[in-house]
């Protein structure tokens, strides 16, 4: 389909749905929305593009297409008979889908609908934060073929379930139920799997809801803090703060409070 800013996708669903907010959907349905060299390719171009036009959403949804999977990981059909230099090449584009998801700067929400396996479930924890479907399932199946997580799952579940938690969950490649997800951390909320859309949905217009500058500072404070010391954190953090002051979106958010009404953010 034809994006935002004029790419023909042909692997995800983009669409504006209004409030600021954006849906991409994973959107092989007969793969299980399996991950494949373009699927990589068109995530690269659309959330690199979200970097050049910072006030064209303010929050984004992330979801799979169908009843059965979020994403069912790597296609192991398309990676059948791969030599190792075409293997190589093809984790290249997909090392650069993670960071495109990582870094961007507008947030971005994970509904997960059904089965995040290997890739998919790397996708996912690459998100700011996940609602799941009661029926979603997880696990990083990477060790039972030989390989190991390759789009940051060592590190983000390490840093989300902690260090023992990910190597068992690694290590043994086993399946884990959302509501396990949600009791050990990877997961924010688990929703009846016909409110889950909704559910996320509201999150995101809340999330667009707030001043997008100040957003965007949060996310960034967050991320890079978890990588310093708290000394060397809250440094960057009051950084952050500072470029907050002089914004429009400052002065509107007091002024609101103090004449009781919504603000009316412009990110400026």
């Amino acid at each position: 389909m034809r994006g935002p800013v004029g790419e023909s996708f042909q692997t995800i669903a983009v669409e504006a749905l209004g409030d600021n907010v954006e849906t991409v959907v994973l959107d092989r349905p007969q793969a299980a929305n399996a991950l494949n060299t373009q699927m990589g390719r068109d995530l690269i171009s659309y959330f690199e593009s979200l970097s050049f036009e910072p006030d064209r959403a303010r929050c984004v949804v992330l979801t799979g297409r169908g009843e059965r999977a979020f994403c069912a990981g790597g296609d192991l059909k398309e990676r059948d008979g791969m030599s190792t230099e075409r293997w190589r090449a093809q984790h290249l584009v997909f090392e650069r889908m993670a960071r495109a998801i990582l870094h961007c700067p507008t947030p971005v929400v994970a509904a997960v609908n059904g089965a995040a396996f290997g890739g998919g479930c790397e996708i996912a924890a690459l998100c700011d934060f996940i609602y799941a479907s009661e029926r979603a399932r997880f696990a990083l199946t990477e060790t039972s073929l030989g390989i190991i997580p390759g789009a940051g799952g060592t590190q983000t579940l390490a840093r989300a379930l902690g260090e023992r938690r990910a190597k068992e969950l690694i290590f043994t490649a086993r399946i884990f139920s959302a509501r396990e997800a949600l009791e050990w951390g990877l997961v924010n909320e688990v929703h009846p799997h016909e409110a889950l859309a909704g559910e996320a949905l509201r999150a995101a217009k809340r999330v667009a809801a707030a001043a997008p500058i100040a957003v965007r500072q949060a996310k960034q404070a967050i991320a890079r803090g978890l990588q310093m010391s708290i000394s060397d954190g809250m440094a960057f953090e009051i950084e952050a703060y500072n470029r907050l002051v002089p914004t429009e979106d400052r002065v509107e958010g007091v002024r609101a409070f103090n004449e009781k009404r919504r603000p009316a953010f412009k990110g400026a």
